[in-house]
């Protein structure tokens, strides 16, 4: 259990009505944080969140991240809320099928590729930047980006998911050589499977029974485990992994 002293410090955890998001404004909040809670469209799950959230002065933010300049804008939004920007975890992103067998008509396969881009990757470009600048100003910060294990291995059905995490991987690495200068370290994480509403349907009877087999531990997993490397992240200790992309897969795939 990662035991740092997050009082005083402030984050801002995108797509965080649920799921990974959820546990980690839980975590970040238990630790002394304050945050600022992000929904797209999970209103009365962000409210119920942020009100059980332990300790005072957190916030509440509404934005559709497919659009970078409502992804920047939320990050001043957080910013007026909480004073100021120590934490960005860039987390919301969608997984939606998109094969490219001809079963899908191009107008629809595009508009999902580029859904799948703008959420999963431009989006948190556009709030990763706005966050640097307000650290540059203040006394540094730290980003953590929320990648995939579909950035090696890929995703057959979901072409646009796995390229636009294998991207943002990339833009970790890259922002990581840029602002480090600047006391601001930039993290990845890299699940497989995890046991949330997204990939719930992926996860159900034999299907269900082959993800988990592929793990050696024959599970997938758990939120709290995913939120819980991020804290470690977040944390001091974890400067000198800046530019690092965590695996958090279970074995599941090794590259």
């Amino acid at each position: 259990m990662i035991t740092v002293d997050y009082s005083g410090r402030t984050a801002l955890v995108t797509g965080s009505s649920r799921g990974v998001g959820r546990a980690t404004a839980t975590l970040l909040a238990q630790a002394g944080a304050r945050v600022c809670v992000h929904y797209h469209q999970r209103q009365e799950e962000a409210k119920q969140l942020l009100a059980s959230l332990p300790g005072a002065g957190h916030a509440l933010l509404q934005a559709d991240l497919s659009d970078p300049r409502a992804a920047r804008r939320l990050v001043d939004g957080a910013v007026t809320k909480l004073g100021r920007l120590d934490i960005l975890v860039n987390n919301a992103g969608i997984f939606r099928p998109h094969p490219v067998d001809g079963s899908m008509p191009f107008e629809e396969w595009l508009a999902t590729f580029q859904e799948t881009l703008n959420t999963n990757l431009v989006g948190p470009a556009a709030a990763a930047f706005q966050a640097i600048q307000h650290m540059r100003r203040g006394r540094g910060g730290t980003i953590v980006n929320i990648g995939s294990r579909g950035a090696y291995r890929g995703e057959a059905g979901q072409v646009g998911y796995g390229a636009a995490k294998a991207g943002l991987h990339s833009l970790s690495q890259s922002l990581a050589r840029e602002v480090g200068a600047d006391n601001i370290t930039v993290h990845a994480v890299a699940p497989g499977f995890i046991e949330t509403a997204m990939v719930r349907s992926h996860l159900q009877g034999a299907a269900g029974e082959a993800v988990r087999a592929q793990s050696p531990l024959n599970r997938v997993a758990t939120v709290e485990e995913v939120a819980r490397a991020v804290l470690y992240l977040a944390s001091p200790e974890a400067r000198f992994t800046t530019g690092g992309v965590l695996d958090l897969n279970g074995a599941s795939y090794l590259h």
